[in-house]
């Protein structure tokens, strides 16, 4: 009910205030407590570093398909190998690329949404890797590639170097 002498006008910007009071106050609280949709937690993008060498071109595509799948990424062109072993990842599990995400060693041509849910997940372990460079996975799936897809597994590592089947991407095409 309008109060006398006021107009749908102040009406309007009392109950548009007190909206945008209440939402000001509400919605950090949310994101602190993690209960914001997925899309609104996502408006910050997650800070991932990759070692790559600086002529890689497929290391460049999975940098690009990260960064559009929000994550912020800081390229370090410095090679890959010495960073490896200090995270501590095994050699036979090494690739072309290897990241840093929310602590984890993220190696190779991982999907951005097996990152995301790893980082969801919260597991004990060392990170997620992708061994080798198989065809069809994020950074080997360009023209080049004639639209090829091998199947591959996205591992999860353990502290001591043991791993196990994270996601399996068993999406064949025709070569």
């Amino acid at each position: 009910m309008k109060k006398k002498g006021t107009s749908m006008m102040d009406t309007t910007m009392t109950a548009t205030s007190t909206r945008r009071a209440w939402l000001a106050a509400t919605l950090p609280l949310l994101a602190a407590a993690g209960t914001l949709p997925f899309a609104a937690q996502a408006a910050t993008p997650t800070p991932v570093e990759v070692w790559k060498d600086p002529s890689c071109g497929c290391c460049q595509d999975w940098v690009d398909h990260m960064q559009a799948n929000g994550f912020a990424v800081k390229v370090h062109e410095t090679g890959n190998n010495a960073v490896r072993a200090r995270l501590g990842l095994p050699q036979k599990l090494g690739s072309c690329h290897t990241a840093l995400v929310g602590g984890y060693v993220v190696e190779g041509h991982v999907p951005a949404s097996d990152v995301r849910t790893l980082l969801q997940q919260k597991p004990k372990a060392l990170g997620l890797a992708v061994p080798g460079m198989p065809i069809g996975s994020p950074g080997m799936d360009g023209p080049a590639y004639g639209g090829r897809r091998d199947p591959y597994d996205v591992l999860l590592v353990a502290h001591d170097g043991s791993t196990r089947v994270f996601k399996s991407h068993n999406i064949k095409t025709a070569s």
